[in-house]
């Protein structure tokens, strides 16, 4: 069920309904209305897989409560190895096997020696790397006492398949969500009437932009050959644009959703494109899952307490390591080596956390300095950004090779300044409302109403103005 689908908004009010009006009685009701709702939502995509987020939330909640209760080191190390096996396992074999075979087949090949290798052919389970990265998480918390295992199944099932940020994210804690869930939580409507303004930014980031530059990214990169060096840079940053509308869209409506629920989801996204630098990219970011590599991989490897090797080295190994998250492909790695040689640099002057606060904070427009520190990390993402799409490493750095030509100063063959005026549109509301948790947050709050709900009214006008055929959302197939 896509969040952007007429499904989605029946399925939505029912459960709203029934929250707040048939289970409110006691917050032990809403957490079953919610993992039955979580079930079906899931089941809605592809029934036969459910029995993986099941199995998976199983052996977290189980293995959690043996390691807690265990009376030996090695009984202990035992449960907690068995969780993190079967969970990256499961996660292996249908994300990454076909990858590696056909990688040891192609190694093989180079050394003169032909084999034939058996592939699977099977879809991989939308959401697999979210509610994996869930438990896995809380497993690693117990493991470490930082946390107490949750004995209540139900108030566990739904930390880990809470419906909104079930198939793409955010990533959460145990240590944030788990408390929400355990409580009760009463209506409030302010918080209900921001979760919809967040829920309305984010359907018209995905719908409006994101899925209509996907449409001339797709033209343009599969086609390459056929353009200009100008027009491959406009499908480049067509792409730029619907990735971070498209998975930022995804977070906006998944916490907005919560919020009606009366749960506070971890920010995924903040402004990542007026960053200044690459460091303050990485922590603008899809969030939940920087943070997560940060404290599960990056800090436990040493993190940039160590000498100059150990953090190049950790450097690396955490940006190569979330290319390979993404998919079982070399540009994924290669897009996160990129993104590591971005960042060292920072990481050796010592100047990755030199901005820490919102750019121009207070101001209406940034400084010159400003202003070129962000066209040139954006030039830097948007050139990345070009493996992340490409579909081999051959094309590319065949689309590269397009732009890098003398073609690179005539006028784009694919321009439609249609789409063009709402991405400018959109980066005028984003920049306006970019120090609140999401552009709409604050926006307009001091007009008058009727002016106020009359810009309202042009985004739900737009949405269905330019609403194709329903997309799903990018990340889904991570």
């Amino acid at each position: 069920m896509l969040f952007n689908s007429i499904n989605f908004a029946l399925f939505l009010p029912i459960v709203f309904l029934l929250y707040w009006f048939v289970a409110n009685k006691d917050y032990k009701y809403q957490n079953i209305l919610l993992l039955v709702a979580s079930y079906f939502f899931y089941a809605c995509w592809d029934y036969r897989f459910l029995f993986l987020l099941v199995f998976s939330t199983l052996l977290d909640y189980f293995t959690g409560l043996k390691m807690f209760d265990s009376k030996s080191s090695s009984g202990k190390k035992f449960w907690f190895w068995l969780s993190i096996l079967v969970n990256l396992g499961f996660l292996g074999f249908f994300k990454y096997y076909n990858f590696f075979v056909n990688s040891f087949a192609e190694a093989l090949s180079n050394l003169g020696m032909h084999v034939e290798v058996w592939t699977l052919n099977v879809i991989l389970p939308v959401g697999i790397s979210f509610y994996t990265f869930h438990g896995l998480s809380y497993v690693i918390d117990i493991y470490y006492d930082r946390i107490k295992p949750e004995r209540n199944f139900i108030d566990y099932s739904v930390f880990v398949s809470f419906f909104p940020l079930l198939v793409a994210g955010p990533i959460e804690r145990a240590t944030h969500l788990l408390p929400q869930i355990q409580k009760e939580r009463k209506f409030n409507y302010t918080t209900a009437v921001d979760g919809l303004r967040q829920i309305l930014w984010g359907l018209f980031k995905k719908v409006v932009i994101a899925d209509n530059c996907a449409e001339y990214a797709n033209i343009i990169f599969n086609n390459s050959e056929q353009y200009s060096g100008s027009t491959l840079v406009m499908g480049a940053l067509f792409f730029t644009f619907q990735i971070y509308c498209d998975f930022s869209g995804y977070s906006d409506i998944a916490l907005g959703t919560a919020r009606l629920f009366g749960i506070d989801l971890l920010r995924n996204f903040a402004f990542p494109y007026f960053s200044r630098d690459i460091a303050e990219f990485w922590r603008r970011w899809h969030i939940s899952l920087s943070t997560w590599f940060r404290d599960y991989l990056y800090i436990p490897l040493g993190g940039s307490q160590g000498g100059t090797w150990m953090k190049v080295r950790n450097t690396f190994i955490i940006f190569l390591v979330s290319g390979f998250w993404h998919g079982a492909n070399w540009t994924f790695i290669i897009w996160g080596f990129l993104n590591a040689l971005y960042f060292i640099p920072l990481l050796l002057a010592k100047r990755n956390r030199n901005n820490i606060g919102t750019v121009a904070e207070g101001n209406v427009l940034p400084n010159f300095r400003e202003l070129m520190s962000m066209l040139f990390t954006f030039s830097l993402t948007v050139f990345a950004w070009i493996f992340f799409r490409a579909n081999s490493l051959s094309d590319a750095f065949s689309f590269i090779g397009g732009i890098f030509d003398s073609s690179l100063l005539s006028f784009p063959t694919v321009f439609p300044i249609t789409i063009i005026v709402l991405v400018i549109f959109f980066i005028i509301i984003e920049w306006i409302g970019r120090e609140h948790q999401y552009a709409l947050q604050g926006f307009g709050l001091k007009w008058p109403k009727l002016l106020r709900y009359g810009f309202y009214y042009l985004i739900i006008v737009l949405i269905f103005a330019f609403m194709g055929k329903e997309q799903e959302f990018i990340y889904f197939q991570f």
